[in-house]
């Protein structure tokens, strides 16, 4: 699991790229100067043709300066798209991200229990959303939506599958209110107490039960214009992690597929690239505690002379090397094509479970000047913990692990 010379160069540039441009247009420079949007799409849409590696590269310098422009999100949905049923989205849509002019973002939930829900349009024409989800990585700046929705009949009978192109707006209002009761979801869209509570019905059962032997069946892919829905900001614990609450309201959509197998794709895959940010982050911060331990003098020696530092050190670097491996080892599973969600759910327990616990011995061994605004390790600690939640918990993947994996039944 090695990368190649021209990987290893495109890691140079983008680092170097990020040092110069601290505090400046990140989504530019990346577009404009390195391509990086382009980078795992195929040149018949617009793209450069390489692979999701060369998007692990650029994803685990993005960690390490915790930039967070929203390339994650875009590489993700870009990936979705690609992966799915519509030749119409495919060619419409990922030029656009491929020259950087369109970002987009994942609508999904921690588990693969929706509470956006698909239905067909009154005059049935086409599919529509709605539901809300309360958290969506980069929302507010995307103009578009890769979103994970219940499909009509999920857990019941199978559904008719419309035609798969964008429907048309529905200008009626009862059109629309017809649509959204269709949906189960309708009273929901009322009030923020009526919303928690759906979100409540909707994954109340626990993520074990979503995980029927590893399954999301029932389930299918959309893309919805930011234009059709409602994006309002959210406040999170990590500043430069921007998210976002996305609702639809009986918003057209292009059906992507309902497979298995495409949801597993998407899931895995946004599981691979936040493994390799977090590596990055945590290379990052074991850095700068090895520098400042070698400078922060106490009893008239550097304080990682002392015997107890460099044991606590050495189990950090322990856990980054292990995480590293982990990281590397799905990402070329997802060229592969071997046991990907196996590599990926391990990705990121692992990764997320390391992470968050080098980002916490970071800020123990800064002492007092770890937990000031003056000093940028507390901000690898607020990213370890935002990133450990994202597309599942590691406890969520450790059983979707076992579960792929054949240890559990």
């Amino acid at each position: 699991m090695r990368f190649d010379p021209e990987q290893q160069e495109l890691r140079q540039t983008v680092r170097t790229l990020l040092d110069r441009a601290a505090g400046g247009d990140v989504w530019r420079l990346l577009t404009e100067q390195v391509g990086a949007l382009e980078l795992a799409i195929p040149e018949q849409y617009g793209g450069a043709g390489f692979s999701v590696l060369e998007t692990h590269v650029v994803l685990e310098e993005l960690g390490a300066a915790l930039a967070a422009p929203g390339y994650l999100s875009t590489t993700v949905a870009a990936q979705a798209i690609l992966a799915g049923d519509s030749e119409q989205a495919k060619a419409e849509l990922l030029p656009g991200i491929a020259g950087g002019g369109t970002r987009a973002a994942v609508v999904w939930s921690g588990t693969v229990e929706a509470v956006v829900e698909a239905a067909v349009g009154g005059g049935g024409d086409g599919w529509r959303l709605t539901g809300i989800e309360e958290h969506v990585l980069d929302g507010g700046d995307s103009g578009l939506f890769v979103a994970q929705a219940r499909m009509p009949g999920a857990r019941g009978e199978a559904a008719g599958k419309p035609d798969s192109g964008r429907a048309p707006r529905q200008e009626s209002g009862a059109g629309r209110g017809q649509a959204r009761a269709e949906t189960g979801l309708g009273q929901a869209q009322e009030s923020a107490t009526d919303r928690g509570q759906a979100r409540e019905a909707a994954i109340g059962r626990g993520p074990w039960q979503s995980l029927d032997a590893h399954s999301v069946s029932g389930y299918g892919v959309f893309v919805v214009s930011a234009a059709d829905a409602v994006v309002s900001a959210v406040e999170t614990v990590d500043p430069g992690r921007p998210q976002a609450c996305v609702e639809f309201r009986d918003s057209p959509a292009i059906f992507l597929g309902a497979d298995p197998l495409l949801l597993e794709r998407v899931l895995d895959l946004a599981c691979v690239a936040i493994s390799a940010e977090q590596v990055g982050a945590a290379q990052r911060a074991f850095d700068l505690t090895l520098a400042y331990a070698k400078q922060r003098v106490q009893f008239g020696r550097p304080i990682g002379s002392f015997q107890a530092v460099k044991h606590r050190l050495a189990d950090m670097f322990t856990l980054l090397e292990s995480a590293r491996s982990a990281s590397y080892a799905a990402a070329f599973a997802a060229v592969s094509g071997n046991e990907l969600t196996v590599a990926a759910s391990r990705a990121k327990a692992y990764c997320s479970e390391a992470f968050s616990t080098i980002a916490g011995e970071a800020i123990q061994l800064h002492g007092g000047i770890g937990i000031t605004w003056e000093h940028p390790i507390h901000l690898y600690f607020k990213r370890a913990h935002v990133t450990s939640q994202l597309f599942g918990t590691p406890a969520w993947h450790r059983r979707r692990y076992a579960l792929a994996s054949g240890i559990a039944a």
